[in-house]
């Protein structure tokens, strides 16, 4: 028998931790590059409109059902269905897909930690060489890396749910957005950096097209933990009392504010470190932004501030970013554990030592992928192009199930536990949203255009990643 389910102690404990998850590298760093080589001001339109009209609603399915079944995934699906087997599918698919993404996120993570130890070793000038990045991703302390990571991750779950997840929320968050503007505000007094700012916020809405539509969705879509089973785990340690829909806008509030402000901080830098750049040509790896380019950029600083100065303004950056990884890699972990503890009645400790015995597993197989071992950098070919165990894990689990599972979200709730139960769930707490246009909106947009635009999305994905091949 399980133990009696913990809770958050607030609501903004709830928001701070869902934020937490929401706000990770890709709104650090992603997002202010696809922004900048999307049209700017015109992407940022797009996105706030997809996060607002097409995510929100996802994010409140997802917090709804966990808060009703008041369990994991695969016991909400479960449950809620009535026992149906077809639908304990989805429940299991947001089982696996924040397993999986945990391994290869815990890998990014690890170099991460490494770099930014380099940092204050003294070593940005080896940072911002070319050949560093390779070096480094193939020498034995990552393993080093990696286990003190998951000892200090599994150490935040092994106090629970609101003495672990909420209580390093509280000090993590609002000390990631204090760093962040403290940053933004320092960057903005450089020279040349409101170059940057004008190309980051002048819309070019000539740029907008159907490739660039998609990516916004995408980016808004994954950039807000949907269809990773971690909005239906935190829904389940929501109180009845609190408020669903004022809770999810003020984490896309949140999530999205966090990603606009990087913005403010990428590209005046880019800009301060060469006035004559080309944005639009910058990479679009999140991890080539961070461990390529933007050493060189904090090396630069130098010139302004000094060495020291430069290490400091990088380390700074690299412990912001490792925040972020943080706290999204504790709430994609903490389904998995989750679920063990709802469906096999496991205590909390067994169950994340469990988890964690499994992903180092698998996570080592994806840090040897780079070079170190053939057999995992080799590992499959896929629309003609070799992929490693690493690429093939992102890119199923990350690129291609996350959209499946939103459209299984929106069929489940609107036909299959139907409009009136997913109502009721959203009243309590909140009295004034029935009648609403929000929720006149939210029934009819989950029920209709919104699992369209995922399918095509899905569909999409499969086509490019698998076969070479897109729609778009």
């Amino acid at each position: 028998m399980s133990a009696v389910r913990e809770h958050f102690g607030s609501r903004l404990g709830f928001i701070l931790a869902a934020a937490g998850s929401a706000v990770g590298i890709g709104n650090l760093v992603a997002f202010p590059v696809a922004a900048t080589k999307s049209g700017g001001g015109a992407f940022l339109l797009v996105y706030a409109l997809f996060v607002f009209f097409i995510c929100l609603p996802v994010m409140m399915a997802e917090l709804a059902l966990g808060r009703r079944a008041d369990k994991d995934p695969v016991g909400a699906y479960r449950q809620l269905s009535g026992g149906s087997r077809p639908w304990t599918i989805p429940g299991w698919l947001a089982l696996f897909t924040p397993f999986m993404i945990a391994v290869f996120y815990l890998v990014v993570t690890v170099w991460i930690l490494g770099y930014l130890v380099e940092t204050l070793r003294g070593n940005l000038d080896q940072l911002a060489t070319e050949t560093h990045f390779g070096q480094f991703i193939n020498s034995p302390v990552v393993f080093v890396y990696l286990v003190v990571l998951m000892l200090g991750i599994n150490a935040i779950l092994a106090m629970g749910v609101k003495d672990g997840i909420e209580r390093a929320s509280k000090t993590l968050m609002p000390m990631l957005f204090i760093m962040l503007l403290g940053l933004v505000i320092f960057v903005l007094t450089r020279e040349n950096a409101m170059l940057g700012v004008k190309y980051y916020l002048i819309p070019d809405f000539a740029k907008i097209d159907s490739a660039v539509v998609s990516k916004a969705m995408a980016q808004a879509f994954f950039s807000l933990s949907l269809g990773m089973g971690i909005m239906i785990t935190y829904g389940s340690y929501m109180k009845r009392g609190d408020s669903i829909p004022g809770s999810s806008r003020a984490v896309a509030i949140t999530d999205t504010l966090v990603a606009f402000t990087a913005g403010l901080l990428i590209l005046p830098s880019i800009f301060h470190f060469d006035p004559q750049i080309d944005p639009t040509k910058l990479s679009d790896s999140s991890a080539g932004m961070i461990f390529l380019f933007l050493p060189k950029i904090f090396f630069a600083l130098q010139d302004s501030i000094g060495y020291f100065g430069a290490s400091a303004f990088a380390a700074v950056f690299f412990f912001l970013v490792l925040v972020a990884a943080v706290t999204s890699l504790m709430s994609i972990i903490e389904v998995p554990i989750a679920t063990l503890c709802d469906e096999r009645g496991m205590e909390r400790k067994k169950a994340i030592y469990t988890i964690a015995a499994v992903q180092v597993f698998l996570a080592v197989g994806c840090a040897v992928s780079f070079g170190m071992v053939k057999f995992f950098t080799q590992f499959v070919t896929l629309a003609g192009e070799s992929k490693s165990f690493f690429d093939l894990i992102e890119l199923l689990f990350y690129d291609t199930i996350l959209p499946l599972n939103g459209l299984l979200v929106c069929l489940f709730v609107i036909y299959k536990w139907k409009k009136t139960n997913f109502d009721k769930e959203l009243q309590e707490g909140d009295s004034s949203f029935a009648g609403s246009i929000s929720q006149k909106y939210i029934n009819f947009s989950l029920g209709t255009f919104i699992p369209l635009m995922l399918l095509l999305i899905f569909i999409n994905t499969v086509a490019l990643k698998f076969f070479g091949h897109s729609f778009i």
